[in-house]
C-alpha cells in the first residue's frame, strides 16, 4: 500500500475534482474540534470543455440504476467527499481516522441491496486510508435523492491536530 493517500489515489487512477459547490442552503463542511463533518455528497462529476457538471447516473436503484452504477456512484461521492476533505484540510495526510459514513440510496421499496451499494465507498476508503479507513456505517433506502441522484453519503472524519 502506497505511504500517502495521495500516491495510493494515483495508483488507483483516480483524480480529485475540484470540490463541488452546495446546491442549496448549506456548507460543505464544518469543523468541531478535530471532527470535520461533510455535509451529503452525491455523485456530482465536474464540468469538462464539452460538458456542464452532471450526476454520473440519475435514477432509482434497480430500475434506473444498476447496482454496479450504484457502486460507481459511491465511490465517485467518495472522490468529491475527500475533495471537501482536503480543501478544508489542506492534505489528505491530515486525515486521523474516517469514523462514519450515512449512506442513502434512491431505490424501490423492496430493494435490500443497500449495503452491496455502501461497500463501494467503504471500501475505496480503505484502500486510500488503510486502517485508518475503516469506519461506522448507515446504509439507508430512501424513496428519491437530491437532483434525482441515486446515492448520497454524508462523512465524519477525524483530523489530526
Amino acid at each position: 500500500m502506497p505511504t500517502n493517500p495521495e500516491a495510493a489515489l494515483k495508483e488507483l487512477g483516480l483524480d480529485l475534482p475540484p470540490p463541488a459547490k452546495p446546491v442549496a442552503a448549506y456548507i460543505p463542511s464544518r469543523r468541531v474540534g478535530a471532527i470535520l463533518y461533510v455535509s451529503g455528497q452525491i455523485p456530482i462529476l465536474p464540468a469538462c470543455a464539452d460538458q456542464p457538471a452532471h450526476l454520473l447516473h440519475a435514477g432509482i436503484v434497480p430500475s434506473q440504476v444498476s447496482v454496479e452504477q450504484a457502486q460507481a456512484c459511491a465511490r465517485q461521492c467518495v472522490l468529491n467527499a475527500l475533495a471537501v476533505l482536503k480543501a478544508e484540510a489542506g492534505s489528505l495526510d491530515r486525515l486521523k481516522q474516517v469514523v462514519r459514513l450515512g449512506c442513502f440510496v434512491a431505490c424501490e421499496p423492496t430493494f435490500t441491496d443497500q449495503p452491496k451499494v455502501a461497500n463501494a465507498a467503504s471500501e475505496l476508503l480503505a484502500r486510500v486510508f488503510g486502517a485508518p479507513g475503516q469506519h461506522a456505517r448507515a446504509a439507508v433506502g430512501a424513496p428519491s435523492l437530491p437532483l434525482n441522484a441515486p446515492v448520497e453519503i454524508e462523512f465524519m472524519f477525524e483530523l489530526a491536530e
